[in-house]
């Protein structure tokens, strides 16, 4: 009779509540591929010029056929473990916003977790579309502080190119495909948060994929106006909650879902142009994983430094929001 499991994991390491929680390594995972406008701009009968003023986009990132969403999740993990000067051994809970893994079980989570070793870790995968990696972010923060995870890996990842009607000039030239991950891990004075977090069921018709045909409709103009109304709120109650002014705040970065829409929350709060991170001109819309790949742009321009006070806020299907401010890096 066979054992029922021939290597008993590890046992975890202590877990103790802390006071707080920080980010300590940042990592993401890209397609190679490439595509600009002019493609999808000759599909659907339009001008490239038309895409761009509409969304903000010139280029994205789109996966191959036979690339899985948990190549890119995993690439991303990865990279944030190496970041942080850790391994997958060191990972007590690894969680993947997603709405677009390939299997509807089971989760990307599973099998992100064994490609990096993280063998004691429990996975799962967290949905709440654009707004996941604010959500899972706040759901790894709480289990750090608890004392239930030591360290938490946080990733953003999907294949949204997948889910676009090619035919549909409202989102064809919208969505990409990536993944960006963190490492959360205790510490002893908060540098996360507070979160709030909202959601309106009512509207969810604005933005949906049914299980049939798995194609995105949203209905564009209202999708905008919610957008920028609950992003607007969430910073605001984000920094009411943290005891912070927009002044205090060096960065400001949101889900990138339109430019149009970044512009109207930097012009409806005053924000200074060059402290709101932008990132979609290069990668569009990625849904869950926007926030850590504008985290690494912005890092990777030397913005982004130990230290810096940020804010991150994100809005989407559902509807689902959330936001919070963090200080970057170590203590």
């Amino acid at each position: 009779m066979p054992e029922p499991f021939a290597v008993a994991p590890p046992a975890p390491a202590e877990r103790l509540p802390r006071p707080g929680s920080e980010i300590a390594g940042l990592g993401i995972g890209l397609p190679e591929t490439v595509v600009d406008n002019a493609p999808i701009a000759r599909r659907l009968g339009i001008d490239e010029d038309w895409i761009v003023q509409r969304t903000g986009i010139r280029k994205r990132r789109v996966a191959a056929p036979d690339e899985r969403l948990s190549d890119f999740a995993t690439a991303a993990a990865a990279g944030a473990l190496a970041d942080a000067g850790l391994d997958g051994a060191d990972v007590d809970l690894v969680l993947v916003a997603t709405s677009s893994n390939e299997q509807l079980m089971p989760a990307a989570a599973g099998s992100v977790a064994a490609a990096i070793g993280a063998t004691a870790a429990g996975a799962y995968d967290v949905s709440a579309a654009c707004s996941g990696f604010v959500a899972a972010l706040s759901i790894a923060c709480g289990q750090v502080e608890a004392g239930r995870a030591g360290c938490a890996l946080v990733i953003g990842a999907d294949l949204m190119s997948r889910l676009a009607d090619p035919g549909d000039r409202s989102t064809a030239a919208l969505f990409a495909d990536g993944a960006g991950a963190v490492v959360v891990r205790g510490a002893d004075n908060g540098r996360i948060g507070p979160f709030t977090l909202g959601s309106d069921g009512a509207n969810a018709d604005l933005i949906y994929v049914e299980g049939g045909d798995r194609l995105i409709r949203m209905q564009g103009h209202e999708t905008f106006r919610h957008a920028v109304a609950r992003l607007t709120e969430a910073t605001l109650r984000a920094l009411e909650l943290a005891d912070l002014e927009i002044a205090d705040v060096d960065l400001f970065v949101y889900h990138q879902a339109n430019a149009r829409i970044l512009r109207a929350v930097e012009e409806r709060l005053e924000l200074p142009g060059e402290r709101v991170v932008e990132a979609i001109e290069e990668l569009g819309n990625t849904s869950a994983a926007t926030i850590p790949l504008a985290l690494d742009q912005a890092r990777r321009d030397g913005r982004l430094l130990p230290g810096s006070q940020v804010l991150l806020a994100a809005f989407g299907a559902g509807l689902n929001w959330g936001a919070t401010t963090l200080t970057w890096g170590s203590a």
